[in-house]
């Protein structure tokens, strides 16, 4: 993983976001974007030392209702892989992964007990990743398929993404602005090898947008997520 880091360009994240095409995405073999590389590396760090605090102080704080993406075993595939699979299966568009790592970063802004780690990892992904994929592309498939992609039962990405929208309130507007933000923070965990942590100091960039309640954002979300 970490030659990989070492081969992505920093211009390369943003470029790839903006140049891709309902062509390249649609295409018999798309290529992978850079985006699934880098947040594939930047998720695995964070599994790792969340993993290693975890092991040092033998504790547990999760929420009691995001224990449902808690796996009872470990998938037998890495993160990177799991990305690619989604990316590969369900077609959506680079921008998806940007929005989807915005919500996994609001969730845990959301819940300052709730860690990574590798019993979560993969579920938090399928559910993030259709949640946004939803909520921004035009074209989408049902539960049930995103699940087999997922490796996951129907009942069971149901029950993900009830839990997911209702602890972030329904709240999954994000602008402009904040997805450049993202951008430009996966942009420097390139640049600078890695050092960048999902869990801190990204408050001020998840923020909801001022004026908006939770009946209204649920209300937009809930259309957008009918079909």
């Amino acid at each position: 993983m970490a030659s990989v880091m070492r081969h992505v360009s920093p211009r390369r994240i943003r470029s790839d976001i903006y140049s891709f095409s309902a062509s390249d995405i649609s295409s018999a073999e798309p290529s992978s974007p850079c985006i699934l590389s880098v947040l594939s590396s930047l998720l695995e760090r964070v599994v790792v030392r969340n993993e290693r605090q975890s092991t040092s102080t033998s504790q547990c704080l999760s929420p009691p209702r995001l224990g449902v993406f808690h796996g009872i075993r470990i998938p037998d595939i890495s993160i990177e892989q799991y990305l690619e699979r989604i990316f590969k299966y369900v077609h959506c568009s680079p921008s998806v992964f940007v929005v989807a790592y915005a919500y996994i970063d609001r969730l845990i802004q959301l819940n300052s007990g709730f860690r990574i780690t590798s019993q979560n990892v993969h579920r938090l992904l399928i559910t993030s990743v259709m949640v946004a994929a939803k909520f921004l592309d035009d074209m989408n498939y049902n539960n049930a398929y995103y699940a087999k992609v997922g490796g996951l039962s129907t009942r069971d990405i149901n029950h993900l993404e009830i839990e997911f929208l209702f602890t972030l309130d329904f709240r999954l507007q994000v602008t402009v602005s904040v997805f450049e933000s993202y951008c430009a923070h996966l942009e420097r965990e390139v640049a600078l090898g890695g050092g960048y942590q999902i869990e801190r100091a990204l408050r001020f960039i998840c923020g909801l947008d001022e004026g908006s309640t939770q009946d209204d954002s649920q209300k937009q979300v809930l259309r957008r997520l009918s079909n």
